[in-house]
């Protein structure tokens, strides 16, 4: 059974981490919406999934910052509950950049995002979920570490090392009855992509369209749900077979 608990979806003012959170709210988990910048968006999130029946409060909380962290889901305990289920969405800006102008900064800034947060954020949520019996830990990662795109490498690198969190944590901590699962997207348009040509891309994947927040959501869902409860350590792409 998924232990009963709070989920916290980072980077959930906008984009994928406002779907997930909403679906997360619909199917009955209390949601933490967090945020860094973004309270009014993170606000309104929280007032769609209370005007759908769900429970949701906004955190604010740089999740990238040791201090904040553990603030945070010292707030979130106090206000819904136990955290058992964890989503490390959030992410910051991709600049792109070719191996000769590439500086040690551009590696650090993307491990930060996809490294030091969800061990942060892993480390702060095992107590409750060993409390619990078990949790969940979904890391949304992307297929670009199969497309390898140039001047990416940053990127692609960082997002690389989420496949060896996932293998290893998802040994260290079954045996709490803590799954840790990776969800690659493809090319899913949110907000920032408003107006961007996606012909070319969509063209060249088999399921002859672009992917939708919703269906990356529903992943995430599954994953955290009872349902979920026997897969781990795996990576699972969400992009319509563009990548084989």
């Amino acid at each position: 059974m998924s232990p009963t608990g709070a989920a916290v979806v980072t980077g959930a003012s906008r984009g994928l981490g406002a779907f997930i959170a909403r679906r997360l709210a619909a199917d009955g988990r209390p949601v933490a919406v967090n945020y860094r910048s973004g309270r009014d968006a993170a606000e309104a999130v929280v007032e769609e999934i209370r005007a759908a029946g769900g429970v949701a409060e906004a955190f604010g909380a740089d999740v990238v910052d040791e201090d904040a962290v553990t603030g945070m889901f010292a707030a979130i305990e106090d206000r819904l509950g136990p955290v058992t289920a964890v989503v490390a969405n959030a992410t910051g800006p991709q600049p792109p950049a070719g191996v000769e102008e590439l500086t040690w900064r551009d590696h650090l800034d993307q491990l930060e995002f996809f490294v030091k947060s969800p061990t942060l954020l892993v480390q702060a949520a095992l107590p409750a979920m060993r409390a619990a019996g078990g949790g969940r830990v979904v890391l949304i990662g992307s297929d670009m570490t199969a497309r390898a795109l140039p001047r990416a490498s940053a990127y692609v690198a960082a997002k690389t090392a989420q496949v060896g969190l996932t293998k290893v944590w998802a040994k260290e901590l079954g045996p709490y009855g803590v799954t840790v699962n990776l969800v690659q997207p493809g090319w899913i348009p949110v907000e920032r992509h408003a107006g961007a040509d996606t012909a070319a891309y969509e063209a060249e994947v088999p399921m002859g369209r672009m992917g939708t927040p919703d269906d990356v959501a529903a992943m995430v869902a599954h994953l955290v749900s009872d349902a979920g409860g026997f897969v781990t350590g795996q990576q699972i792409t969400v992009n319509g077979g563009h990548v084989l």
